[in-house]
């Protein structure tokens, strides 16, 4: 399992943070700028991990999200799946100027199965919106309410959902077998 934090990473108390702890086989993938992120960077990071670890479930949060969309090739065979959550809308007009970078997110289907999960009160990425970026690429669409950006902010350190929906994934991946044994 690869976790990829967005935008200034994901800190102590999110539930990227949470999972990882719960399950100290998981890999986080470290970008060498979180405040200043560059798209070109982020991919060749996000590469060198898979293929380090390959093969691999992602585990996107924000930012990571159209990360995955841009380093994704037809045919990827290293990744088993993914849960995309929260995904950033890079589109919209008042994006920071930070991560005008990673606008034009490939809108096609993903090469491997995915599962993407929006709220209807996320700031970064209407729930319309993200309901498109699961069309495009082939998404399963699960709607998480009124929840905010999923993040430590919106109160998810623990996200016991979370757990639950990587389960799954790996599961339809793998087989039957516990995450991380």
């Amino acid at each position: 399992m690869l976790v990829l934090p967005g935008w200034n990473s994901s800190g102590p108390d999110h539930w990227q943070t949470w999972l990882q702890a719960r399950h100290p086989d998981f890999a986080r993938v470290e970008q060498a700028d979180w405040a200043t992120p560059a798209l070109a960077d982020w991919t060749a990071t996000l590469e060198a991990y898979v293929a380090r670890h390959a093969p691999v479930v992602l585990v996107a949060h924000s930012l990571a999200c159209p990360t995955v969309a841009h380093w994704a090739r037809a045919g990827e065979d290293r990744v088993l799946g993914a849960l995309l959550v929260a995904p950033a809308d890079v589109e919209r007009p008042d994006l920071p100027a930070e991560l005008t970078g990673f606008r034009d997110a490939p809108e096609r289907p993903l090469p491997f199965p995915t599962t993407l999960v929006a709220s209807r009160t996320d700031p970064y990425c209407t729930f319309e919106r993200a309901a498109h970026l699961a069309r495009a690429w082939n998404a399963r669409l699960v709607d998480a309410g009124d929840v905010g950006h999923l993040n430590t902010a919106s109160g998810h350190g623990p996200w016991p959902q979370g757990e639950t929906l990587l389960e799954e994934i790996r599961q339809a991946a793998e087989g039957p077998r516990r995450i991380g044994g």
